[in-house]
């Protein structure tokens, strides 16, 4: 299918690897132009030698209103435009009971997770209200629907930036930006790798059976008994910022296998 998105540039945070970096993948592929940024500049080098187009790479703190305003300006600079923005850089941060952790371990989570979220959009909605065309799109997660107990940190993050999307989606539309979250559940990834290899050193097992057994213990929906793969959740976030999801606007769509257990988003 022809995304009809040829010649758009695209801005794709936590582009070095995982979701960040098939989506940017996706994203070359439809002729899309592309600014990766992340935290490390030498990181983002090999990543981008591996896409087409010599991708523009611009390392970029999320915590900083002035890094993303300047990601933004440079975006802007290179390639007179941005329409695309994709947000997937973030952090799982500490679990525990959540009157147990911190109030630093709550403020971590929120300012990279959620104020990330607003700071790039007040930095880049405006650029592509003057197109009266864009689309914002931020990785969410099936914690913000269905918490679970001991990552209260992660869970507020998320469902909060699902709202903060919802809520931007009501007037950005009138402006040809529409505003999406596209939420994963137990992707194959860095940061489910680390999960994986945790449990696998506290119960005594391969990281393999480390899998098996938290799939049937905490992802019962899962009924396909495998992790997600990082392409399946990038094809659903360029459908999103493509012409063929023009009617798509405050939405959550879950990539999660079914491990979510509910039919509400």
């Amino acid at each position: 299918m022809d995304m009809q998105i040829t010649g758009r540039v695209a801005l794709v945070t936590g582009a070095t690897q995982g979701i960040g970096f098939e989506t940017a993948r996706m994203l070359a592929e439809e002729g899309v132009t592309l600014v990766l940024s992340d935290l490390s500049i030498d990181d983002l080098k090999p990543a981008a030698e591996k896409l087409p187009g010599s991708p523009l790479c611009v390392a970029a703190d999320v915590t900083s209103q002035q890094a993303l305003d300047d990601l933004v300006a440079r975006t802007i600079e290179a390639h007179g435009q941005l329409d695309i923005v994709v947000h997937t850089a973030g952090i799982t941060g500490a679990k525990g009971h959540p009157l147990e952790v911190g109030d630093e371990d709550y403020e971590a989570c929120w300012n990279i997770n959620f104020m990330s979220s607003v700071r790039l959009a007040r930095a880049s909605i405006p650029a592509m209200r003057k197109g009266q065309w864009g689309r914002f799109i931020c990785i969410s997660s099936e914690n913000a629907i269905q918490p679970y107990w001991e990552e209260a940190v992660y869970n507020v993050s998320k469902a909060a930036l699902s709202a903060f999307i919802k809520n931007l989606s009501y007037d950005e539309a009138a402006h040809g930006v529409l505003c999406n979250t596209v939420s994963p559940a137990f992707v194959e990834s860095p940061m489910t790798d680390g999960m994986m290899e945790k449990r696998a050193e506290a119960l005594g097992v391969s990281v393999e059976e480390a899998i098996d057994s938290f799939l049937d213990e905490e992802r019962p929906g899962i009924v396909q008994k495998r992790r997600g793969k990082a392409e399946e959740v990038a094809a659903t976030i360029v459908f999103l910022a493509s012409s063929h999801g023009s009617y798509i606007n405050g939405s959550n769509v879950r990539v999660d296998g079914g491990a979510v257990l509910s039919v509400q988003n």
